[in-house]
């Protein structure tokens, strides 16, 4: 069996998005991991590196989705 793909969500307390993707996640069981860029410095110079100019980011493996996009998550983890 596959193994399920690594899942890292970059964010932020106040971003109501970033709230929203997080439950999104939860309600489906899928484990991940939350880097606070506010909170964090090497999560806010790796989130940097990405060269991402907003919150929330989600990397799903090597898949990169920039924002709460419902349907391309759907797609992606089911």
């Amino acid at each position: 069996m596959a193994r399920p793909p690594r899942i890292t969500l970059y964010s932020t307390r106040r971003c109501p998005h970033c709230r929203q993707l997080k439950t999104w996640l939860q309600q489906r069981g899928l484990r991940f991991q939350e880097f606070d860029i506010e909170s964090n410095r090497r999560a806010f110079k790796a989130f940097q590196r990405l060269g991402a100019r907003s919150v929330p980011v989600l990397l799903v493996g090597e898949q990169r989705i920039d924002g709460f996009d419902r349907q391309r998550l759907q797609r992606l983890l089911g």
